[in-house]
Order: C-alpha cells, then structure tokens, then sequence
C-alpha cells in the first residue's frame, strides 16, 4: 500500500513538473525570470499586442510585433534565429499563440505568464 501511494504522489509530482514546461515548444515563465533572461544580450522582447495598446505603455526594450495584424508572419521571418525571444501581450492569450508560431519556425521563445497585466516593473508610457 505504501510502494502504490509513494508512486502515486512521484506520478503527480512529475506531472506538475512537466505542465510548467509548455509542450507546444515555447517555456511559460513568471515576471521574475523573465526579467533575469531580459538582460542577457542575445535577448529580443516582442510585444504582440496592437499599436494603440503598445502605445499606452509598453515593457522597457519591447519591439512592437502585433500578432493580430495582416503581416505577422513577414515580421517575424525578418527576426534573428540566433536569438532568444520574450514575447508579452495583454494578459497571455494572443503572446500564446506568437510564441507558438516563432517556435514553430525554428526560434527559441519564452512567454510571460500574464502579460502586461500581471506585471509588476517599470512601463514606459
């Protein structure tokens, strides 16, 4: 009884462990290291939301890419391979589905858990 419930709490426990990993190929991340891998050199911040609310405040560094427009994906062929992305939007959703495209054209992504709307450091307005 007790090798059944030790195996059942590893199998939950590894379960946990893998759900923070995203299996779509981007890795979700909290503020906190999103802001560590922020100030590596070989870092790009995208910000996949629209122009009007980029322009209401945006994360300090971000380039504007806007998920939603009509030339999405020519914007992002125009991005460097070599680096790694942080990429953000409102509140998750729509950084989400970015993430997934740039992974699935070969780039390394990490999407921030939340958004801008669970951020907690500087915005520049």
């Amino acid at each position: 009884m007790k090798k059944i419930l030790f195996s059942a709490l590893i199998g939950l426990f590894a379960i946990g462990v893998a759900s923070c990993q995203n299996t779509d190929g981007f890795k979700t991340i909290q503020e906190k290291e999103f802001v560590s891998l922020s100030k590596n050199a070989d870092v790009v911040i995208l910000d996949v939301r629209t122009p009007s609310e980029y322009k209401e405040g945006y994360i300090e560094n971000a380039t504007l890419v806007d998920y939603n427009s009509s030339n999405f994906e020519s914007e992002i062929n125009k991005l460097d391979k070599s680096k790694r992305y942080l990429v953000y939007c409102k509140s998750g959703g729509r950084s989400a589905g970015a993430s997934e495209a740039l992974t699935n054209k070969g780039f390394k992504v990490f999407n921030l858990d939340g958004g801008i709307s669970s951020w907690s450091g500087k915005v520049v307005q």
